[in-house]
């Protein structure tokens, strides 16, 4: 995986020149999606390639060019290039997502090359509208940086790339002054370049992990964390509780606990509009390999028993918003929660950003 801070850091480049060395090394490469954005420096590097051919998908009024993945597993080299991981395919596709077309590549046992910037990482969605006031709408689960053996960080000064969009490298000309005084602001690169830092640490350290898992025999009493720490995520039936999963998550992977959604249903907030307003979150919970768990009662007391059923070492919360005056003389739902959960952490999550 070849993770960028931004667009026109280098990483589609960097994906073509380690491939041209594999293929100089007698490995069969091809190319199942490359996207150049009229970058000529790039177009150069696709001289020798097998580029298998794009599928045409008509799409209001339009036909798109996108990759064809039958054509790739038909073809089953040793490895594909595939451009722009989180990348979303029009209807008509096998496919949502192109991530789920590398899952099926990947699972038939071809190796893929592909490439992302960090602010599409799901559990990031949260933290990179917080820092650069922009809603990233593409997004991919963590689970698919999980699985690659190796992530490349392409890493590029905040400053390189700004010249780099002055030059006409990255956008076109009409598109350049917009781009530097918005998402490529320096002090967004510079926050953006901080968290590709850490993912890249964080799955170098998380692959290390798990080869020295797999090549001993015998696991040290002191790990993994995981056999004394259980993380509970609460949610109440509302789509901005999203916040809340991403970041129990985020906690739960860097604690390496096993972790676990939960909700509360009462007879007054089981409405059809409250099942539209869960499914997202449902959702979220399942591409992020979470139970989600639905209970029906009173809400305090059946999450502060889950938790202790579950013997929970962090709970993770949202903060009560807007009280009413009942409320704010006898304690809203996470005050009534927080009283009940002595011995427990809690981490409470703000849902005004």
């Amino acid at each position: 995986m070849f993770l960028g801070a931004a667009a026109g850091v280098g990483k589609t480049y960097a994906m073509l020149e380690e491939a041209r060395d594999l293929k100089a090394q007698g490995m069969d490469v091809v190319i199942g999606y490359v996207e150049l954005h009229g970058r000529k420096e790039t177009e150069k590097l696709l001289q020798g390639f097998e580029i298998i051919p794009r599928r045409q998908v008509e799409y209001r009024g339009t036909v798109q060019e996108e990759m064809d993945t039958a054509a790739v597993l038909a073809r089953q080299p040793q490895l594909v290039l595939v451009d722009e991981l989180a990348h979303t395919n029009p209807p008509g596709l096998d496919h949502t997502k192109r991530y789920e077309d590398i899952e099926e590549i990947l699972a038939a046992g071809i190796d893929v090359y592909s490439t992302v910037n960090v602010q599409h990482l799901e559990s990031l969605n949260d933290r990179v509208y917080e820092l650069t006031k922009t809603r990233v709408r593409e997004t991919f689960p963590d689970r698919i940086l999980d699985l690659a053996d190796n992530v490349v960080l392409i890493d590029l000064p905040p400053e390189e790339l700004r010249e780099r969009i002055r030059q006409g490298k990255v956008y076109r000309q009409d598109k350049i002054y917009q781009a530097l005084n918005n998402f490529f602001k320096t002090s967004n690169l510079l926050v953006l370049r901080e968290l590709a830092l850490r993912e890249t640490a964080d799955a170098v350290e998380s692959s290390a992990s798990q080869r020295h898992h797999k090549d001993s025999d015998e696991v040290s009493e002191e790990e993994p964390l995981s056999a004394n720490s259980f993380v509970l995520i609460c949610v109440l039936q509302n789509p901005r509780e999203a916040r809340i999963i991403r970041r129990g998550w985020r906690i739960a992977r860097r604690l390496n606990a096993p972790v676990e959604v939960v909700t509360v249903w009462t007879d007054d907030n089981r409405k059809a509009s409250q099942e539209e307003a869960i499914a997202p979150l449902r959702l979220l919970t399942r591409s992020l390999k979470m139970p989600f768990i639905e209970l029906s009662g009173d809400p305090v007391e059946l999450l502060v028993n889950e938790a202790r059923t579950k013997r929970a070492t962090l709970v993770v919360i949202g903060e009560s918003s807007r009280p009413t005056l009942r409320e704010r003389l006898f304690g809203g739902f996470t005050d009534k929660v927080l009283r009940q959960l002595r011995g427990i952490d809690v981490y409470i999550v703000s849902l005004t950003a």
